[in-house]
């Protein structure tokens, strides 16, 4: 469970009581696609022709765009974690990326588990290639860092460092 027991109120929308704005909820929402898909071809490899994942990549954008109502990519979301469900390893953890991603609209708090899953995808994949899974992982944390958006920057970092614990510590494995 990648969600914390205790909520950030800067992670929680205006309208649910908290102080998150609905531009940085999208901001949020975008960087999760970007996580999931830049992991998408490994569930697509293990998985041709299920769209379901790519489809979850695609609602998360759809949603942030404001052309999709939450609940619809939610729904998608599960879909895609349906899709996850009875693989295991690289390909698991790139469709629950996607899962993630979609329901950032909904919570988002997802944004991480997008994040996390695809750094688990990219470990998984490098460790079954004999590859040194930790530091694909610690690669692939950089790159998502890379690419989060300047207004949301400092706080998926301080949410990286204070639910890390909850996202099997993928986001302190050297990760700068």
């Amino acid at each position: 469970m990648i969600l914390p027991p205790v909520r950030d109120p800067r992670l929680v929308t205006v309208r649910r009581g908290g102080t998150l704005g609905d531009e940085d909820h999208r901001l949020l929402a975008l960087w999760a696609a970007d996580c999931a898909e830049h992991v998408l071809a490994l569930f697509e490899v293990a998985c041709p022709g299920d769209e379901r994942v790519r489809e979850a990549v695609a609602a998360a954008r759809s949603w942030a765009a404001g052309e999709t109502a939450m609940m619809a990519a939610r729904a998608v979301g599960g879909h895609a974690m349906g899709a996850a469900r009875p693989l295991r390893g690289a390909p698991r953890f790139a469709a629950y990326a996607a899962g993630q991603a979609a329901c950032v609209g909904h919570v988002a708090e997802h944004d991480l588990g997008a994040a996390a899953y695809a750094i688990r995808a990219v470990t998984a994949a490098a460790d079954a290639a004999g590859e040194d899974g930790a530091a694909a992982g610690v690669r692939e944390c950089a790159w998502q860092r890379d690419r989060l958006p300047g207004a949301v920057r400092e706080l998926v970092l301080e949410d990286q460092e204070r639910r890390n614990a909850l996202c099997w510590n993928v986001f302190t494995r050297g990760a700068g």
